[in-house]
């Protein structure tokens, strides 16, 4: 199994920032993929920000330029850098990573999501 926790968010007004963080514990693991999603009332979970274990990166439309994903592959974590708030940002965060345990074992886990507010 694969753990997440997931930490930093809040309640910010617009134009504001924030920073999200998740760490992933478990044995001998190796992380693929680590990704931010967020889920707002009413709507469905959207994916955020993705990044590799390669480095590349990729964001929803609605985020770039604003949203910047990073990952320290050695300590098993990933970071979302969130400027320039908006109202329309305010949702649940959830962070998910995809991989392989010992044995080639797949899993894809997720955090239990942090709450960012953005008020106008």
């Amino acid at each position: 199994q694969v753990h997440l926790v997931e930490s930093g968010g809040g309640l910010v007004q617009a134009g504001g920032s924030l920073g999200l963080s998740c760490a992933a514990s478990g044995i001998a693991l190796v992380i693929n993929d680590m990704a931010w999603y967020r889920q707002a009332p009413g709507k469905q979970r959207e994916l955020v920000a993705i990044a590799t274990s390669g480095g590349t990166t990729d964001y929803a439309d609605s985020v770039k330029g604003r949203f910047t994903i990073s990952r320290n592959n050695a300590k098993f974590t990933v970071f979302l850098q969130m400027n320039s708030l908006e109202p329309e940002d305010t949702a649940v965060y959830y962070c998910n990573a995809k991989g392989f345990l010992i044995g080639a074992t797949y899993f894809d886990s997720w955090g239990q999501g942090t709450q960012v507010t953005v008020s106008s």
